[in-house]
């Protein structure tokens, strides 16, 4: 912005609204010094928008894990497995001396012995729709619903079917749910970790921009000390324009996030890893606090670059 020659004298006996006046236009508060168009804005409001966009997909990444490690833990640990194996002859009664001990065991609900087409179903995804089940020394397996986790006793019921029945083996899904757990725990940290990247990312590029606008308006910053204006008060007109191009770019950027969330299709039960991505019920309110978060962001990361700058140019 190019400012009229003034006389030194002159500018020395202005009074401070009326100089910030002639020279942008606006009241005191001075915010045209910084430019409302050119490279400077649009990075702040691409940057701004662009990191709301990542950062919708990485919060609902976040979410989502979480409550894919409580499905996970809290579907296995509803279940217990009982595997029997046993020669040709004693496979029979075995099942039936573990239906027994099952039905009376505390804390359990009624066993399910797992028919031939079920044990298909569980074999299908390695040995493809035609596996013959009945040529196949397949074990039979029990699933034993956990009706009270307090009553029931794992490794009390493992020794009692250890001792009476030598081909049964009980599997409470520890070894399974674990991992599983610990994944899903793992890629809730990484979208955590996600977000900060992103809100680190923008206040490089907003504090750039500001930077750009400071060294643009040198001239300008002459004048204002020339009349005795302070550093902070240059300073809080860069602070509030690059607070509001953050706002409202990361509020566009949001909100093109949600709307690429909610065309997400929709999968079905057998893609349990996907399942449930993006916000359910008040996780939505979660996202609106992204533009916000963006606009402390650049309020922060511009007070920071201007008072630096200004600091350093005398």
């Amino acid at each position: 912005m190019r400012l009229p020659k003034l006389n030194r004298r002159v500018v020395k006996g202005l009074d401070l609204r009326t100089l910030l006046t002639a020279l942008t236009g606006e009241g005191a508060s001075g915010d045209r010094i910084v430019p409302p168009t050119g490279f400077t804005a649009h990075l702040t409001l691409f940057a701004a928008g662009a990191m709301a966009f990542l950062a919708v997909f990485a919060l609902a990444l976040s979410l989502a894990t979480g409550r894919l490690a409580d499905r996970w833990s809290e579907s296995l640990a509803q279940t217990v497995t009982v595997r029997v194996s046993a020669p040709a002859g004693q496979v029979e009664p075995q099942t039936e001396a573990v239906m027994q001990i099952l039905r009376g065991t505390p804390g359990v609900g009624e066993p399910h012995l797992l028919t031939q087409d079920q044990m298909a179903d569980l074999l299908t995804p390695w040995f493809g729709p035609d596996v013959p089940v009945d040529a196949l020394p397949v074990p039979r397996l029990i699933e034993l619903p956990i009706a009270d986790a307090r009553d029931f006793d794992a490794e009390g019921l493992r020794l009692r079917l250890e001792g009476e029945v030598p081909g049964a083996v009980l599997d409470d899904h520890t070894e399974w749910r674990r991992p599983l757990v610990t994944a899903a725990n793992r890629l809730q940290v990484l979208g955590i970790l996600s977000l900060m990247l992103i809100a680190a990312a923008s206040a490089a590029m907003i504090t750039l921009a500001a930077k750009a606008a400071l060294a643009a308006n040198g001239q300008v910053i002459r004048v204002l000390r020339l009349i005795g204006a302070r550093d902070i008060t240059i300073a809080t007109a860069f602070v509030r324009r690059f607070t509001r191009r953050a706002a409202l770019g990361a509020g566009v950027g949001t909100l093109l996030g949600l709307l690429a969330v909610i065309a997400l299709p929709d999968l079905d039960d057998s893609s349990q890893f996907l399942t449930g991505l993006g916000f359910q019920g008040w996780s939505w309110l979660w996202a609106l606090l992204i533009p916000l978060v963006a606009a402390g962001v650049g309020f922060l990361a511009t007070r920071w670059a201007a008072l630096s700058m200004l600091g350093q140019v005398r």
